[in-house]
């Protein structure tokens, strides 16, 4: 992973403070879209800053809100987004493998720090598989 794009509402903001923290201490590059305090905010503006930057610059994106979902449902509206929204690491770890997902979405308030970090260690770790999966992509 070359960079990762980052970007919260005001409920995704604290999470997404620490894993900008976890990520640079990981010495991974690591550019903060917003938003940048806890003050209500709109997620899918964020959603939609992130998801572009992501197919234009073929990085990597993280979303945060209070729960992912909403996250999730704005991002994957831009063409070419697979935003995968994981509450367990085993779902991380399928959702590149299988789906080559180029977006992480997770609930600041659902999931809990120590797991959140172990998600997104676990879907930075994780290698798309191709093949069978590729033509399943294509098909989308």
């Amino acid at each position: 992973m070359q960079k990762i794009i980052i970007a919260s509402d005001h409920g995704g903001y604290n999470l997404k403070q620490t894993i900008i923290s976890h990520l640079k201490s990981k010495n991974i590059d690591v550019e903060d879209y917003g938003c940048y305090s806890t003050e209500s905010c709109d997620y899918p503006i964020y959603a939609r800053l992130v998801a572009e930057e992501v197919m234009k610059s073929h990085v990597y994106g993280i979303l945060v809100c209070g729960t992912g979902i909403g996250m999730s449902i704005a991002a994957n509206k831009i063409k070419g987004i697979r935003a995968s929204h994981c509450t367990d690491t085993f779902s991380a770890k399928m959702t590149r493998a299988h789906n080559n997902s180029n977006i992480l979405c997770l609930g600041e308030r659902i999931t809990g720090v120590g797991l959140a970090l172990d998600i997104v260690d676990t879907w930075l770790s994780t290698e798309f598989e191709g093949g069978r999966h590729q033509k399943r992509i294509d098909m989308i």
